[in-house]
């Protein structure tokens, strides 16, 4: 007879490999046909909300890493919620605007902005952003991301502008918004001003020079015969525009004497200065406060005209000579200074990097080229003290890489001082996580310089000011801004660049300060920052559009460096306008990295493409590796980390295809065993269960998302696969198959498959839905597993008594597992089945084990297991762990039992069944 006919084996139709890249699709369509989206927000409706605001990327290529690790741990925050009690609507957006979608547009479409008529231009730029949204959008839900994908947000949405222009047209109100002419950064090679978090920083190689001015009046404290303060500087070309030279007030300054000449430095720079040019064994002739030295006078090296000595704070003592250059027209801090003295604001730089006719012989050199030129005048004017070149940090360009520089131009500006106070009060109202991001932005914040939200470029909102051709006065107001938020409405910003200014401004309208009637446009547009820094206004106070969505948002969730970037602006226009941040919670994630913890770059050949990831493996191992790191460090990701992802996966995924594999003839509720007639081991496995949904609800709830991979990968493979799974094979199997010890087990399969499911669902999107489609179902389930509700922990399940009871039997079993792995080795055992087990055990640990004999061999994997008295053997195995402990391993007595594979002495005894031991003959006469 084949006895392997009257096993039940595990039937599931279930595939043990995954082919996620061609099974992924189908799903996707699933979802689609149902509209899985409106599925769970009508579930959900009346439920209290939680509001993730989506960042939105900008639509200016195909996703990369970054994009997937940010919409992936969204999307985990968001199903969490939305299985957890929330309404919790997920609006997608884009940043579909400005200076990156510029770049991509010329370079993509081989447009010139200069050549091209403004409107043609801006069509182009939209056209090629809507594109990309279309393309992004697509492979956002590739990666299984659940959204309202119907009704995005886009920046160039009519109804968006309006909203942002509302916004500056509140800040205006509110005093916050100015014209001012000031140093920002300016990159030559886009042609526009930048703001603070448009700049990176990286190493460049720089000149590094030191310059003599030579004194003219020294206000009888300093000698003028060849004697000179002594500059030190990176930036050459920028000593066309030097007006003066700074001291720090409580320095000490030295007057050196080297052979003649004499040279002004700070003392606790003198050694390093004179190191640098080789003017050794200096005489100091005299020292000075660096207050005392306020208003000598210098001349400018190669320049008719003079440069005074001034006093400021900002001078340091860590490099140079402490006698600092002063270009007002090229410098934050110089242009302080300047102010307090008075000093003009030279910037003889165009919007190209050009020098202009008041830099004489060096204009129409680009500001970087002139270096050498003005080096060697300096060299021939015996000005130059030392020449060489130093690699430092310098601020760059973050959409064209290139070195950025300060340039003095009339800009809009929005007072962050008028608001500051307000923003770090509300910084403190907000939970941050992880907690290091409160003291980030709360210094970044306090130390910001007011914000430059102008643009000299034009694929964005134009700055909605008008000025009176008679006065020149700008003119913004409420009246202003709301008719104008009319016509963005209607026509979109467009607008403002196809009409005339008296067809955009509202009837009657008169200069407040002259009275004229008559006004011309601004042609600046705002910063992109602003524009994604309003969606907060833009998108969750837009009840017409989005009425789901409520302000504020709960959640706010990108990368580290949108402290200065959006969560930075977001923060700024709403406390400006409301007094309160937009966000109750930060989150924060770091950046993907290779296994060396270097950033992605294609000249280092470290870039995955999340594209061909998926191609290759699926989006659902992009998404357990997504989970499996902690977020709030930088992502290591690479091959051969992915390989590792995809065997944690197929691993969670064998230990539910058992699952389901071992529960093909179980109806859930006619076939359940209640809680209290479960075997022991069951009701053990189910404790393990319960505890395994307070780590990961707990996880959950605190966005720890990779102890929820840990938590689960463990569950499977440990506490499952290598313990109970293992345990219960020959019960599953062997008994009866309607019988208490089968339904006890089977009950527990399905409780264990039913909470795992539901874990996964925001993790693996793609696999938890395979798995439902084929899980036993009472009536009335839902279509989809997304929209089931998180389990619940049963307080019943979790008994300690047991608990303690199975921690200190399992450790029995480690104890006896290696001797059995040693008796293998030895070869007098192949399989453990073949194994018979003595235990010797002292006091305590031998009452504990006495009741449990009958048991003990289906938890140890044998086919015999004695309690030994006396003393154990010379050869038997201990512990450690488990003093009083010893384990003798034999060979099973008896013949092997052809259907369970146990050895039994009595195989051979049943006439009808000879091969078969007394348990299985007693099955197979039943079943019969």
């Amino acid at each position: 007879m084949d006895y392997s006919q009257t096993l039940n084996l595990p039937r599931t139709d279930f595939p043990m490999r995954a082919n996620l890249p061609q099974r992924e699709p189908e799903i996707l369509k699933f979802w689609e046909e149902i509209n899985i989206y409106e599925l769970v927000q009508r579930k959900n409706t009346g439920r209290p909300k939680f509001i993730l605001h989506d960042g939105p990327p900008y639509a200016n290529g195909h996703i990369h890493l970054g994009h997937t690790l940010n919409k992936v741990l969204k999307d985990m925050v968001v199903k969490y919620h939305s299985m957890s009690g929330f309404d919790s609507p997920y609006v997608p957006g884009w940043d579909t605007h400005g200076l990156p979608i510029e770049q991509q547009a010329i370079k993509a479409l081989g447009i010139s902005r200069h050549k091209t008529d403004v409107l043609e231009f801006r069509r182009r730029c939209k056209e090629y952003a809507l594109k990309f949204v279309e393309i992004q959008k697509e492979e956002f839900k590739r990666l299984g991301v659940r959204g309202d994908w119907q009704r995005p947000y886009l920046t160039l949405m009519p109804h968006f502008e309006a909203a942002q222009i509302g916004v500056f047209g509140e800040m205006a109100r509110r005093g916050y918004i100015y014209k001012g002419l000031k140093p920002v950064y300016w990159c030559a090679d886009c042609e526009t001003a930048l703001a603070e978090a448009e700049v990176e920083y990286s190493d460049k190689k720089s000149p590094s020079i030191y310059v003599a001015f030579a004194v003219q009046d020294g206000r009888g404290l300093v000698p003028e015969q060849d004697t000179s303060f002594v500059i030190w500087t990176t930036t050459p070309w920028t000593l066309l525009a030097n007006l003066a030279i700074c001291l720090h007030p409580e320095f000490t300054y030295v007057l050196l004497d080297c052979g003649g000449k004499k040279y002004v430095v700070a003392r606790e720079l003198a050694a390093s200065f004179q190191a640098a040019t080789g003017l050794e064994n200096a005489a100091v002739v005299r020292e000075y406060k660096g207050s005392e030295l306020e208003h000598v006078v210098c001349r400018h090296p190669f320049i008719e005209r003079t440069s005074p000595v001034i006093l400021g704070d900002h001078v340091t003592p860590e490099a140079g000579t402490g006698c600092v250059h002063t270009a007002p027209g090229h410098g934050h801090e110089d242009f302080l200074v300047g102010q307090k003295y008075g000093l003009d604001v030279l910037s003889p730089v165009d919007g190209r990097g050009r020098f202009t006719a008041q830099a004489g012989p060096f204009a129409g050199q680009l500001y970087h080229e002139a270096n050498a030129g003005i080096i060697d005048t300096l060299r021939r004017q015996g000005a130059l003290l030392a020449a060489g070149q130093v690699t430092h940090s310098y601020p760059h360009c973050w959409r064209c890489k290139q070195p950025v520089f300060f340039r003095a131009t009339e800009q809009w500006f929005a007072s962050v001082e008028g608001f500051r106070q307000a923003a770090l009060q509300a910084i403190d109202r907000v939970k941050w996580i992880p907690a290091w991001g409160r003291d980030r932005i709360y210094n970044m914040m306090a130390g910001r310089g007011d914000w430059c939200v102008s643009r000299q470029r034009t694929w964005g909102v134009p700055i909605p000011i008008f000025y009176c051709t008679a006065c020149g006065k700008p003119v913004i107001t409420q009246q202003t801004i709301s008719h104008l938020q009319e016509l963005f409405k209607k026509h979109g910003s467009d607008i403002w660049f196809a009409s005339p200014a008296e067809e955009l401004i509202p009837p009657g309208l008169t200069c407040p300060e002259c009275k004229s009637g008559t006004f011309r446009k601004e042609t600046d547009i705002m910063d992109v920052w602003f524009d994604s820094g309003s969606s907060h206004l833009g998108v969750l106070q837009q009840p017409e559009h989005w009425p789901e969505l409520t302000w504020p948002a709960d959640l706010y969730l990108e990368g580290s460096d949108q402290h200065r970037g959006w969560f930075n602006s977001s923060l700024s226009t709403a406390v400006a306008v409301t007094g309160q941040a937009p966000y109750r919670a930060v989150l924060t994630h770091g950046f993907v990295v290779d296994e060396q913890g270097r950033k992605m770059s294609k000249s280092l050949g470290n870039v995955v493409d999340p594209l061909q990831v998926i191609q290759q493996l699926g989006a659902d191992v992009l998404r357990l590796w997504v989970s499996s790191a902690d977020y709030r460090g930088d992502l290591a990701v690479s091959p051969n980390i992915l390989k590792q992802i995809a065997e944690a996966y197929r691993k969670i995924r064998n230990t539910c295809r058992f699952l389901l594999g071992n529960l093909y003839d179980f109806t859930p509720g006619r076939d359940e065993v209640p809680y209290e007639q479960l075997l022991e081991i069951d009701r053990w496995a189910l404790l393990k269960t319960h505890r395994l949904m307070e780590k990961v609800l707990q996880a959950y709830s605190d966005y720890e998302f990779h102890v929820v991979y840990h938590a689960v990968h463990h569950f499977c493979t440990v506490d499952m696969s290598a313990l109970y799974l293992d345990i219960i094979k020959d019960r599953l199997y062997t008994t009866r198959p309607d019988g208490l010890p089968r339904r006890s087990a089977q009950t527990v399969l399905y409780h264990i498959l039913d909470v795992l499911v539901r874990l996964l669902v925001p993790v693996l999107a793609f696999t938890s839905e395979e798995i439902w489609r084929y899980m036993p179902k009472t009536e009335g389930q839902p279509v989809s597993v997304q929209l089931l509700d998180m389990p619940r922990v049963n307080q019943d399940y979790l008994d300690l008594e047991l608990e303690e009871k199975w921690e200190k039997l399992l450790a029995v079993r480690a104890v006896v597992t290696r001797a059995l792995e040693k008796a293998r080795q030895e070869k007098l055992i192949g399989n453990s089945l073949e194994a018979a087990v003595q235990l010797y055990a002292d006091g305590a640990l031998r009452e504990f084990l006495q009741p449990l004999q009958e048991e003990l061999p289906a938890v140890f994997i044998v086919s015999g297991v004695e309690l030994a008295s006396g003393p154990a053997p010379s050869g038997a195995s201990s512990a450690e762990e488990l003093p009083g402990l010893a384990v003798q391993v034999q060979r099973a007595a008896g013949e092997k039992c052809q259907r369970c594979w146990m050895y039994h002495p009595v195989v051979g005894h049943d006439a009808a069944h000879p091969a078969l031991c007394p348990r299985c003959a007693a099955v197979v006469g039943a079943s019969s």
